[in-house]
Formats: structure tokens, sequence, C-alpha cells
């Protein structure tokens, strides 16, 4: 077993024993811990009782953190004409139509979002393989495919954040970063789970959050008390 560094090892003294915090005191405790070099991202991870190979029981959609992330977005756009200058003016990073998806396709993905007008969709759909795993898929569902491109480029730079249960149920995102004060990270997070808890699914049975936990990139997880962190 590889030995611990002082500052993993300290860390994980700092947390042992420690669990289902409220959400204050698990985000000064992951804050305090968040030690690199460099900015670290405050992540949440919270298991759900969804079996998401059900259609009925996918969980997905998209909350706009009230303090954003702190991470630059690049945001891609597949659109034409007028819509192509409205996105190129609110601010998107990549503008195209073919000539975006032959780049897609030649392995050139250097966005965090993809946005697409409905006209483009027949072009989009050919990228479902690559973008898919990715969880880059434009979707309806979630203000990706729509005619205002404006405020969802808008939106995406703002702060907004997708999420999806992948496999085992579990939903995952970065709420903002180690450098962001206590009560605006606790914000953050509580806005998410409130988004999580409004997108609960029909088929959902039995207890729906099962565990939430937060964690800075290079730290230790921290359990939160689901019950309050959630409001039930």
């Amino acid at each position: 077993m590889a030995k611990l560094g002082k500052r993993t090892r300290a860390a994980r003294e700092a947390v042992a024993g420690k669990e289902n915090l409220s959400v204050e005191e698990a985000v000064a405790l992951v804050k305090a811990n968040a030690t690199s070099k460099f900015d670290e991202t405050i992540e949440i991870a919270m298991n759900l009782g969804v079996d998401t190979r059900h259609a009925d029981q996918m969980v997905r959609g998209v909350v706009g953190l009230p303090n954003g992330t702190g991470k630059a977005m690049r945001v891609a756009v597949f659109a034409r004409g007028p819509k192509a200058d409205e996105a190129k003016e609110a601010g998107a990073d990549i503008v195209g139509a073919e000539d975006l998806m032959e780049s897609i396709q030649a392995g050139s993905i250097d966005f965090d979002r993809c946005i697409a007008t409905p006209d483009m969709m027949p072009i989009v759909g050919r990228l479902g393989k690559v973008l898919g795993p990715r969880n880059l898929m434009p979707n309806p569902k979630v203000g990706t495919v729509t005619m205002d491109v404006k405020a969802a480029v808008e939106a995406a730079k703002g702060g907004e954040v997708q999420f999806k249960a992948e496999k085992g149920g579990v939903v995952h995102a970065g709420v903002g970063k180690a450098s962001f004060d206590e009560a605006k990270l606790a914000e953050n997070v509580r806005a998410f789970i409130s988004a999580v808890a409004k997108a609960k699914p029909s088929g959902a049975k039995g207890t729906y959050m099962k565990k939430i936990a937060l964690s800075s990139t290079m730290g230790p997880g921290v359990t939160v008390d689901v019950a309050q962190a959630s409001g039930e």
C-alpha cells in the first residue's frame, strides 16, 4: 500500500469520525482541508434511490448556482445566420454548423457546454456517440436546444450547472471553489440539493436521497445530514 503524504494524512485525520454534518459544518471542514497550491473545486456527490435503467427513474436537470461555479465555461453553439451572430454576441466560444460537427468528429472537443437551435439537431444527432457519454449532448429538457441562444449562452457562462444521474444513481457536480467564502459555498450546495430534490422522477420508490457527500478536488469526502440539507 502506498505511503500517504503528510498533507493527505492530516486531511484524513481532520475528518475522521465526523459524519452527517450540517451543510455549513461540512463546507467549513472541506474548505479548511483544501490546502493544495491551486484553487480546488468543491464537489458534491449524491447517491439517489433510483435505477437509471428505467426511463421513469432518470434524474436530470439544470440549476443556476447563486454564486456561480468559479469556473470559466467554454460554450459551443450549433447555429446558422442571425442565431449564429446572436451566439457570438452573447459570448459563445465556438459557433458553427457542419464545420463544427466535422471538428468534433475529428476529436476536437474544446468546450464544456453545447447548445443548438432546433433546426441544427439533424446535424448534432450524428454526434450522439461522441457527445452523449460526455454529457454534452444538447437537450431541450435542460434548455440547451433552444431558439433563445442568447439566454442559453449567458446562463452557461453565468454559473448554470447541469446534472444527470449516472449508473448507480449517483449525481455529482462542482459547486464552487475553495476560495469562495463559506456562506457562498453553503448557498450553492443548498441550491444544488434543492434542484435535485425537485427533479425527483415519478418512478422513484422508497428513499430518494440516500447519501450526500462534499469534498474538494484533492481532499477527503465528508458526509452531510440528508434530512437537514434537504429540509425533509
